[in-house]
């Protein structure tokens, strides 16, 4: 058997469908162009490292705080591909702390990149969008990278949480404003995902293993969330066969969210 977006695809739902990912050079990203090109999309990848993109995906340099570089990297990509049908929105930055220990700036660097990044790649995707929606209604989507950190309160994560939060209501607002032009609006709320943002947090911990051990333990399952089981969500939610999805957020979390679980009885 096959593990969480590993080949052999079992099915080619967006068989030449042109999809844009930001972000999509490492971690969630580089697995959700994967898994889409393996069930048949035509991928371009919007990072500002774009080197690490998957194989056979068109590789575009932008940062999204840059509104220009996006604008023409999202045009560039919908010439590229013959249009958009399938938006992305994954770029984004971690950060640690309560709400006392980042600074205006830092607040500002978090909230450009998490929230307007998004705001800056989907205003440039809409014209493209709505062009496919007229002849594909309900067929054309727009999926966001958002967190449990948007609906849960995580100890040292106040600014983080702030913008993923910001970003879960931008998502239910987007769904509404477009669902009557056939674009669906939905997002994704992993749990502590196994990516390079959380590698770099445990190389800073005073006990890497221990934090990892932490990490681990307040999820359910007790294990971190892995990048291609999110995109497998995302793939769910942009998939032309989702059309009646739209203003949903698909927590991916190991049960983090909803469930409540006693202590484990002691053993031995």
């Amino acid at each position: 058997m096959t593990g969480p977006n590993q080949p052999p695809y079992p099915v080619r739902d967006f068989d030449g469908v042109p999809a844009l990912v930001t972000g999509g050079a490492s971690g969630i990203g580089a697995a959700v162009a994967t898994l889409l090109m393996g069930r048949g999309a035509r991928v371009a990848v919007l990072d500002r490292d774009p080197e690490g993109a998957p194989e056979g995906a068109l590789a575009l340099k932008a940062d999204v705080t840059d509104d220009a570089a996006v604008r023409s990297a999202v045009d560039h990509a919908a010439a590229e591909l013959g249009g958009l049908h399938v938006v992305v929105g994954n770029a984004g930055i971690g950060a640690a702390g309560t709400v006392e220990d980042n600074d205006d700036a830092e607040w500002q660097r978090v909230l450009d990149i998490n929230v307007l990044g998004v705001v800056r790649t989907d205003r440039a995707a809409l014209p493209h969008l709505r062009r496919a929606a007229a002849e594909r209604p309900g067929q054309v989507s727009i999926t966001h990278t958002s967190s449990i950190a948007a609906t849960a309160g995580l100890p040292q994560r106040a600014l983080y949480s702030a913008s993923k939060g910001a970003l879960l209501s931008l998502t239910l607002a987007m769904a509404a404003d477009h669902v009557r032009e056939g674009i669906r609006v939905n997002c994704v709320n992993p749990g502590t995902a196994d990516t390079p943002w959380i590698g770099r947090l445990l190389e800073q911990a005073a006990d890497p293993a221990a934090e990892r051990a932490a990490l681990e333990a307040r999820q359910p399952t007790g294990r971190l969330v892995g990048a291609g089981e999110v995109a497998d969500a995302v793939a769910y939610l942009a998939s032309p066969r989702s059309a009646a999805v739209t203003g949903t957020s698909l927590a991916v979390d190991g049960g983090m969210q909803g469930l409540r679980l006693r202590p484990a009885e002691p053993t031995g």
